[in-house]
């Protein structure tokens, strides 16, 4: 069945540790309620509760996953610059 909804999302959370974790989604609200849950990924759950600090739009699941690989790539410091150089829009 394909998916009627056409824009995916790229998001950096701030764990309760300070370290950051990327990922990609759909729906922000809905992923971020599931990783507070614990039953979005093995990292976040022992590190709870997260916090969404970075989000940007993509037109489709293809981009959004080659842009969460990129910033799965940079260091700590050039992902810190991301979530920084970020315009102050809402997060949902």
């Amino acid at each position: 069945m394909e998916r009627m909804t056409s824009l995916f999302f790229v998001y950096i959370l701030k764990c309760s540790d300070n370290s950051l974790y990327t990922g990609y989604t759909d729906s922000l609200e809905n992923r971020l309620k599931k990783h507070n849950e614990g039953k979005a990924s093995k990292y976040t759950r022992s590190r709870l509760p997260v916090s969404m600090v970075y989000s940007e739009g993509h037109p489709d699941k293809s981009s959004a996953m080659k842009r969460e690989i990129w910033i799965k790539s940079l260091s700590r410091e050039n992902k810190i610059k991301l979530i920084q150089e970020a315009p102050n829009e809402p997060i949902f």
